[in-house]
């Protein structure tokens, strides 16, 4: 054989290990942690990755302040509150335990401080404060905490403080967490920065932010860590390596060390051994059905959001779709958004990994009588 078939049959073999290498990669169980409960998912997917008893009642403790922060900024997008808006600091908030701002009874402090003393130092006193602005007071914001809980999807949740001190009746989730953050990126990404704070003064006093991993990890840029004696040691992180966002949950770790640690874990995890794909994007046609007795006579469908799907690294390539309609016959008038078929997304294996909806992009109106009369007659004979 001539010595240059030699070296391009080498090429091409060496290329087809390497692509099979690439295509193959093994995919190990998550890591095995000391955590009580962990969840780790994509933010775009919304996939979980990985998880352990992510379903099983915890104590937040303050954590509980990401679903105070989503209620606080409800209230600013609302225009129910502004960030510059003093708040008098009561007695009641003065005297919260635990975790401090240091703020002072009878003074008047903005909402964005007492924003950052809750989030950053995890102030309970800053956390009260904005607790009795909005919710007129604890008890009345414990109920709107509960309340646009709900409007998340947060179904294994139930809040009767605004800071998260124990109490037997104030629990929830890893995966209601996970969900309340990915709700913080998604709704409000304004505020987002407050949480990749690394530090806040106050009164003169500087407190850094408990997250640890800020300094030590350059791609976390958030959410928070909680602590009491019976919850344990606390984290939620978001992380975001090369345009792909991670948000880890773990709960009722053993030590301070511990709970960066084993966040760090899944967030390796992930990064490493997953990979997520855009399969549909918003509002671009997939398909064009026939609608009967409309006037143009056909109409795009397509998903209303875009649709990511997180499978094995290297199995991207094996995702296939497929475009469904779930009404045999379309007939006008359809209004705009109306859901008439579902777009499903498999894996290699054929196991589904993802649904959205397919709906009309614009509205469809009726045709007039001559069209409807002819279509009418057509779908008699269908």
């Amino acid at each position: 054989m001539p010595r240059s078939s030699a070296a391009a049959l080498l090429a091409v073999s060496t290329l087809a290990l390497v692509t099979l290498a690439r295509a193959a990669v093994p995919t190990p169980p998550p890591p095995d942690l000391d955590a009580g409960s962990y969840i780790l998912i994509d933010y775009r997917s919304g996939d979980v990755i990985a998880q352990k008893n992510a379903d099983q009642r915890m104590e937040p403790a303050s954590l509980t302040k990401l679903i105070t922060a989503y209620v606080v900024f409800a209230a600013l997008k609302d225009g129910r509150l502004k960030l510059d808006d003093p708040v008098t600091i009561s007695e009641d908030a003065w005297r919260t335990g635990g975790s401090r701002t240091f703020v002072k009874v009878g003074t008047q402090v903005p909402v964005i401080d007492l924003l950052k003393g809750m989030i950053v130092q995890s102030g309970n006193d800053a956390t009260v404060a904005l607790g009795e602005r909005v919710g007129g007071t604890r008890a009345g914001f414990a109920t709107l905490m509960n309340e646009y809980a709900q409007r998340l999807g947060m179904k294994s949740s139930h809040f009767v403080d605004v800071d998260g001190l124990p109490d037997p009746q104030h629990y929830t989730t890893a995966r209601d967490l996970a969900t309340v953050s990915a709700a913080l990126i998604r709704d409000f990404p304004q505020y987002y920065y407050i949480f990749g704070m690394k530090d806040f003064t106050w009164n003169h006093i500087k407190q850094p932010n408990r997250n640890g991993l800020l300094l030590t990890d350059h791609s976390v840029d958030g959410l928070k860590t909680g602590h009491t004696d019976s919850a344990g040691f606390c984290l939620i992180a978001s992380a975001d390596r090369n345009g792909t966002r991670l948000v880890s949950v773990v709960l009722k770790a053993p030590t301070w060390h511990s709970r960066e640690a084993d966040t760090e874990a899944l967030l390796n995890y992930g990064y490493n051994f997953f990979e997520t794909q855009k399969v549909a994007t918003a509002r671009a046609a997939v398909l064009k059905p026939r609608v009967y007795e409309s006037a143009s006579g056909y109409a795009a469908v397509g998903t209303p959001a875009d649709l990511y799907v997180t499978v094995p690294r290297g199995k991207a390539a094996a995702i296939t779709t497929n475009a469904a309609l779930t009404q045999t016959k379309l007939v006008a008038p359809l209004p705009a958004g109306s859901v008439v078929g579902q777009l499903t997304v498999t894996d290699g294996t054929g196991q589904v990994v993802g649904r959205e909806p397919l709906v009309t992009l614009e509205a469809v109106p009726a045709g007039g009588l001559l069209t409807r009369t002819m279509d009418g007659i057509r779908l008699w004979f269908k």
